[in-house]
């Protein structure tokens, strides 16, 4: 059975339970960020040049982080799929039903699933003996946490202008870049942090490679 297409369905979707979960979430990755950048803080000093490198690859994963999210949870499954069908999918068919229903999210609604995905990494770094490491894991952490709020900038018609200036710069997610991938079949531009990452997955087919491995492994059919 396909996906329910009418917003309010998908809305009403939003259980307290979830709602519960994501205030979790923003409290949980809010502490383990933060402890994570006061052992940071109080540990040895890392060269400009390393910090720079820690900081770009920190944000390469949490691009492919989002867009590797995004993809699975756009091609697999239904809101009907148990467990990740109400916490993510549900979502993810509301965003491609209405693109501006986001808008109209609140900070916890927008960020708190992603502020508990990044508990895994601040959580990691929290155990890690290198500066390089850390810093790498803290800038994850801090741009997976990020993701759903950049992204709803990029659908924004008159977002802060610090974050226009950065969207221009191409240091997040712009909206010309994200546009591509609400233009059907929708099925390019998955990463939602940089979208840095787009343009490699795309020439390398990465996206059709994994979906035709899956279908022959499975059975299964994509976006069904």
């Amino acid at each position: 059975m396909r996906d329910p297409t009418d917003t309010r369905a998908l809305a009403a979707g939003y259980a307290t339970s979830h709602r519960l979960y994501e205030y979790g979430g923003v409290t949980l990755g809010s502490v383990c960020g933060l402890w994570l950048a006061w052992r940071m803080a109080n540990g040895p000093g890392l060269a400009l040049g390393s910090a720079v490198m820690a900081i770009v690859l920190g944000m390469l994963l949490a691009d492919i982080t989002s867009g590797t999210v995004h993809w699975m949870f756009d091609t697999w499954g239904t809101v009907r799929t148990p467990v990740v069908g109400a916490l993510a999918i549900r979502t993810f068919r509301e965003h491609h039903v209405d693109e501006k229903a986001m808008l109209q999210h609140d900070f916890v609604e927008t960020n708190g699933h992603n502020a508990a995905l990044s508990v895994i990494l601040s959580g990691i770094g929290l155990y890690a003996s290198s500066t390089f490491t850390q810093v790498y894991l803290i800038t994850g952490a801090i741009f997976i946490a990020m993701t759903s709020q950049i992204h709803k900038w990029a659908h924004m018609d008159r977002p802060p202008i610090l974050v226009r200036v950065l969207q221009k710069l191409r240091v997040i997610l712009s909206p010309v870049h994200h546009h591509a991938h609400h233009v059907a079949p929708h099925t390019r531009n998955y990463c939602i942090t940089t979208g840095w990452l787009d343009t490699p997955l795309r020439v390398l087919r990465v996206w059709e490679a994994l979906e035709w491995t899956i279908s022959r492994a499975t059975g299964a059919k994509p976006r069904l």
